[in-house]
């Protein structure tokens, strides 16, 4: 009689305890994935926010290489007209003066198109050309946003499988503290832990990657 008292008496201490065990395990795996929705979030801003510079750098790339091309139909339609002796020779040595500055300017558009598309840091200090609000040496370019573009979709994805491992783990458990069969609640829990873990090494990863682009 004493032996049926005890083991009932067992049970219930035993159903507190798993369902404790099994309580801490979903808060810290609900914590977690608080925290990957969070960061996801901030990243996913901080990818729109690249691909609108990243517009923008090529716009102002696009805008450079107008400019470039203008004068440079101006330069050679002084040269044709020169060539053709349209114009008095007297005219020369003021023309080739104009031809000169066009020259100038076209190098310096260059310039500011090499930098624009690869970045003040990727072209050296002795190839700055383009100034931002009286600086140089400031420019991203539009490459590097696009690489920067490239590595937090990678992040993105690595949040986004994250997130539906440690979603199905706090379904698993959820399940888990429901079941009667004490063989089929260690079954979900052990599957609730392995998939969370499998989350977490997902998040993890994909906070390190977003971050060192930082």
């Amino acid at each position: 009689m004493s032996s049926e008292n005890g083991l009932f008496s067992s049970s219930p201490e035993k159903e507190r305890r798993f369902e404790a065990i099994s309580g801490v395990i979903l808060a810290i795996f609900a914590a977690f994935l608080a925290i990957t929705n969070l960061g996801g979030g901030k990243f996913d801003s901080d990818k729109i926010t690249s691909t609108n510079e990243k517009a923008n750098a090529f716009a102002w790339y696009q805008s450079k290489s107008l400019k470039k091309n203008m004068l440079e139909n101006q330069r050679d339609f002084i040269q044709i007209l020169m060539k053709a002796d349209v114009i008095k020779k007297d005219k020369a040595p003021a023309l080739d003066t104009m031809i000169e500055s066009l020259e100038n300017e076209i190098q310096e558009y260059k310039k500011e198109k090499k930098e624009l598309l690869l970045g003040s840091q990727a072209v050296g200090k002795e190839n700055w050309a383009q100034e931002v609000n009286g600086a140089y040496g400031k420019i991203t370019g539009a490459l590097e946003w696009e690489k920067k573009i490239d590595r937090l979709s990678q992040s993105g994805n690595k949040f986004d499988i994250s997130i539906l491992f440690l979603e199905i783990c706090l379904v698993l458990g959820a399940i888990s503290l429901v079941m009667q069969n004490e063989r089929i609640r260690i079954t979900f829990i052990a599957m609730m832990i392995s998939l969370g873990l499998i989350g977490s090494v997902y998040g993890i990863q994909a906070f390190l990657l977003a971050i060192s682009i930082h």
